[in-house]
């Protein structure tokens, strides 16, 4: 299976083709999968280099022209290194782009602690107005890439599409809004984001729980959250591929007035300098499916356990 990063260029490149309005910027990184495109499209494939200050800023002032500019690199590079150009230069300026990263949490873990990123979606969290697709799978990317750019995308529209080589299984049909109902109960309610939910699925197999899966996390889903604490109750476990708790407050927020527990588990704070696989960050992060079951268990209690 290709992963989500080796659909990004031929859809992006498809767009280039389609809409006169859309244009690619990138630092290097990924640049090769935009050859042809840049062929075609010379004046709307631009690598500006080394320069991830360069990146964001060259997006908005695409933007500012009326440009849906896609702006590209390794997640660490594209929210945290220019987080100030992110801030002012798109959001002071209340202009759009859809901002599209690579290695995530901690796709490459050979790079070090410079090339992750498990904080991105906190941090894009400060700011006002950002759409955050989390896909689990490639035929989601896809999806969730054409609605962030295509017809439907205001150019006002600020988007952050988060890419990795983690994938679930099969992807589902994602509509880039709201959260899916995947499996019910009466115990509890498991938030599965992204690629995380195979592995929310083989911990919570037998258990009376309702897993929901989030593909875009904002705007966060309250109303789909309160459907589902309505029938399964309002003990909530988010389990998220990046910083864990990033969601607990919107979710705390969707719950306010009715008493609940959440639980945010995720990638913890703790820098593993033994960066080893992404297998053992899964593991060390407690994300595989056996971590993940006691946890929840641990938290849910008798009412989840009790096998349906």
């Amino acid at each position: 299976m290709d992963t989500m990063r080796d659909r990004f260029p031929p859809v992006v490149s498809r767009l280039l083709d389609e809409d006169p309005r859309v244009a690619v910027v990138l630092a290097e990184i990924g640049k090769d999968g935009f050859e042809d495109a840049r062929h075609r499209h010379p004046d709307r494939v631009i690598n500006v280099g080394i320069r991830e200050q360069l990146l964001v800023g060259a997006g908005a002032g695409l933007a500012l022209t009326g440009m849906r500019p896609v702006v590209h690199t390794f997640a660490s590079f594209l929210v945290e290194r220019p987080f100030e150009q992110v801030k002012l230069d798109l959001g002071h300026q209340d202009v759009g782009a859809v901002l599209v990263s690579a290695a995530a949490s901690f796709d490459w873990p050979a790079g070090g602690f410079t090339h992750m990123a498990p904080g991105d979606v906190a941090l894009l969290d400060t700011l006002d107005g950002w759409t955050v697709h989390v896909p689990g799978h490639p035929d989601e990317a896809e999806t969730l890439l054409r609605h962030a750019v295509g017809p439907g995308g205001d150019k006002a529209d600020k988007v952050y599409v988060r890419l990795s080589v983690q994938a679930n299984e099969r992807g589902l049909p994602v509509d880039g809004a709201r959260f899916l109902t995947v499996r019910e109960g009466r115990g509890g309610v498991v938030v599965a984001v992204g690629p995380l939910l195979d592995a929310v699925l083989a911990a919570t197999e037998g258990l009376d729980v309702t897993v929901l899966y989030a593909t875009t996390v904002r705007p966060f889903d309250a109303a789909a959250l309160r459907r589902a604490t309505e029938a399964a109750g309002a003990e909530v476990v988010l389990v998220e591929p990046y910083l864990a708790g990033t969601s607990t407050a919107a979710a705390n927020d969707a719950l306010a007035d009715v008493p609940h527990r959440v639980l945010g588990l995720g990638v913890g704070r703790r820098e593993l300098r033994r960066y080893g696989t992404v297998e053992e960050h899964v593991s060390a992060h407690g994300l595989d499916a056996g971590s993940l079951r006691e946890r929840i268990t641990g938290f849910l209690g008798a009412a989840a356990v009790h096998v349906r």
